[in-house]
């Protein structure tokens, strides 16, 4: 039920970048800064979960895309990180809870994904610390938009060297009314007032 162009979705991250560049929403990146984006051929998941009274369902989607922008240290321990962004997208579209109908209106009437197909969640890269064992915690402040709605938002993410690039682990909890969501009252779906993301990713260096 995902919509857009899979063939062509590959390239929405460079895309997306090049047209914040071009408005000035980021800076250009230098040529000693690194760059990572979403690798399309590894692992990625999306999971939201809702734990109503007698009723806990998930939404899952594969449909995530986006890049990271560091400075010219790259991935290490900092918080001299001027300059240093990130942005990701998540396709609502594509979201599945397993059951057909309850995925036509939580699409078409909750999340209204024919006006607002994207959740997005444009930061700056504010700190990177040494994870116990291997790996970096990372941390991001920025908007968090879902349902044409934006919050500010910090996030801390778990990244983890993996092949040339990191496996990257986020979870946090999002409060419908936050984002002006209706919660349904229909017997088939039942949603908490506060849902969880989970997200499982790959970033990998540009090019």
């Amino acid at each position: 039920m995902a919509t857009g162009n899979p063939e062509g979705s590959g390239r929405r991250a460079t895309l997306v970048l090049a047209s914040l560049l071009a408005v000035g929403l980021v800076h250009a990146a230098p040529s000693w800064a690194q760059e990572l984006h979403v690798d399309r051929d590894a692992p990625r998941s999306v999971v939201f979960l809702s734990s109503a009274t007698l009723d806990e369902f998930e939404g899952t989607t594969d449909r995530i895309d986006g890049f990271v922008l560091l400075d010219g240290g790259g991935v290490r321990p900092t918080e001299d990180l001027a300059g240093s962004r990130l942005y990701f997208e998540v396709d609502l579209a594509s979201l599945d809870t397993g059951i057909s109908l309850r995925n036509r209106h939580m699409r078409d009437n909750y999340l209204e994904t024919d006006q607002y197909p994207y959740a997005t969640f444009d930061a700056e890269v504010d700190r990177i610390a040494a994870q116990e064992g291997a790996g970096y915690r990372v941390r991001a402040t920025g908007n968090f938009t879902v349902h044409g709605v934006t919050r500010e938002r910090t996030l801390d993410c778990v990244a983890s060297p993996d092949a040339e690039g990191y496996r990257v682990r986020c979870g946090f909890p999002v409060r419908l009314e936050d984002h002006q969501i209706e919660i349904p009252r229909i017997m088939f779906m039942k949603l908490a007032p506060e849902v969880r993301l989970e997200l499982d990713f790959r970033v990998a260096p540009a090019g």
